[in-house]
């Protein structure tokens, strides 16, 4: 009865140990097979993730608070750990042949992976901020070795140090937010704070939470790149490994978001009027810099990088229309869920083209990307389809998130702020088109025909299939969304 009851309390938790689990698995492996077999761990590690889904999807419909409220199972936390599976097994496929000459032990890189992806699901089930710092500080410790996981390459090294540097101030910074939290509540489980801050909503605490929220953006704000804590974005993505910098870009992102509306949603509903406004201004500063500053780079990884800060500016629209529902739909929240959603295949299906591109010019300037119409036409088009999405323009899949969000916001008046939305996207279409034009007008530097290799041909396939067919099968995708909000 005993034995029945612990496997009783840990079945929620089974995704978790699942991904615990293939991490030892895969680096045990990679100790006992040596290089001869080490082919086989990325095998081991999609397995692991196979029964991390069956595992997650068991769970779908549930609603269970563990160890006291500390972690809780819920459709929204089902949702994010389904985004961390797909965004993990897309970039394990990307990584096969990414590191053939480039690294020897391969199998730490996949173990890592693994490990960042628990870290994310923790943090999409966190209720106390306890477990909420050290599922982030989890995730970054993890991420500031894979940032500098090419020990040989100087880039990488100088990005993984920089990663830390910022991500120890925006660590401590978040961590006396949470203090003042604590210390004006008395707890630091976020159904708890939300009684204590509800009762005196307006009252004395007020200035005390408006300072604590601040501080506490500076960490939220860091894991998702927005403006002004997006300085680590560009050269970590230039530095590090070109697979995580597109988990970094899509994974890691979504556990950001993960966190933020857990956060505002649980713990301050009733003090909206002091963080919406903090939101608002977020989003546009991150939206129109990353814009503006991604037109100037010369660089493809580090364009995708302010391109990747812009597009949060986006998805913080929809936490700024949290309020607002669109029937059985949902609104601003169903929004940046289908956002992250549709965002996660584009995202990583461009990110798959750069690296086909990389492995056969062993450059990522925006350069060498002259002529690759005429190299591989199919690599071309897919990468246009990809800029399109990004864009937000039909009959992509990000339209169908942005076309959520702008409704939103339009519908409780932010007009202003929808506005500035469009114009981004507007001016997103000017370096998106200064690839393409290489691409399909300049002629090629040398005729060599590129050619993806079988695993990157997966990712390239799933990923452009899923950002063509996300709005035919758009209704589907929106339901789920709506069922998986707090």
């Amino acid at each position: 009865m005993a034995e029945l009851t612990v496997l009783q309390a840990l079945g929620p938790l089974s995704p978790q140990l699942v991904l615990l689990l293939a991490a030892l698995l895969v680096l045990g492996l990679d100790l006992a097979w040596g290089e001869k077999r080490r082919g086989w761990l990325p095998s081991v590690a999609l397995l692991g993730l196979a029964g991390t889904i069956v595992a997650t999807m068991s769970l779908w419909g549930r609603r269970e608070v563990l160890f006291g409220g500390v972690f809780v199972v819920d459709p929204s936390a089902v949702f994010f750990q389904v985004i961390a599976v797909l965004a993990t097994a897309l970039v394990i496929l990307m990584s096969i042949d990414y590191f053939e000459g480039r690294a020897t032990y391969t199998g730490e890189f996949y173990s890592l992976l693994l490990v960042a992806s628990l870290a994310i699901t923790l943090m999409a089930g966190s209720t106390d901020l306890i477990m909420v710092y050290l599922s982030i500080e989890l995730l970054s410790i993890v991420s500031y070795v894979l940032t500098g996981f090419m020990r040989e390459d100087r880039r990488s090294n100088e990005a993984a140090l920089k990663y830390f540097l910022y991500g120890a101030a925006a660590s401590a910074t978040m961590l006396y937010g949470m203090s003042l939290l604590y210390g004006i509540t008395g707890s630091t489980n976020l159904e708890e704070m939300a009684a204590v801050l509800g009762a005196d909503a307006g009252g004395s605490m007020s200035w005390v939470v408006l300072a604590a929220v601040m501080l506490l953006l500076v960490g939220f704000g860091f894991k998702v790149s927005a403006v002004p804590f997006h300085q680590w974005a560009p050269d970590v993505y230039e530095g590090a490994p070109t697979p995580f910098t597109a988990f970094l870009s899509v994974a890691s992102k979504a556990g950001g978001f993960a966190v933020l509306l857990r956060f505002f949603l649980t713990a301050l509903p009733d003090l909206s009027v002091n963080w919406v406004g903090l939101i608002a201004a977020l989003s546009v500063m991150t939206m129109t810099v990353g814009n503006l500053m991604a037109i100037f780079q010369k660089n493809i990884k580090r364009m995708l990088a302010y391109s990747s800060i812009a597009q949060a500016g986006y998805i913080l629209i929809g936490l700024v229309c949290w309020r607002h529902t669109l029937g059985a739909y949902g609104g601003g929240i169903s929004g940046v869920l289908l956002y992250l959603l549709a965002y996660l295949f584009t995202n990583l299906g461009a990110f798959t083209v750069v690296i086909i591109v990389e492995r056969a010019t062993g450059s990522n300037e925006i350069a060498d990307y002259a002529g690759l119409m005429r190299r591989n036409p199919w690599l071309a088009a897919a990468l246009f389809v990809f800029f399109l999405s990004l864009v937000g323009i039909p009959p992509t899949a990000v339209f169908v998130g942005k076309l959520l969000i702008f409704s939103s916001a339009i519908r409780l008046g932010y007009y202003g702020l929808a506005i500035i939305g469009v114009v981004n996207g507007v001016i997103s279409m000017y370096y998106y088109y200064g690839v393409m034009r290489q691409a399909f007008f300049l002629p090629p530097k040398e005729d060599t025909p590129i050619v993806a290799s079988p695993p990157l041909a997966v990712a390239l396939g799933v990923t452009l299939v899923m950002t063509l067919g996300f709005l035919v099968f758009a209704q589907p995708f929106i339901q789920l969304a709506s069922w998986s909000t707090l």
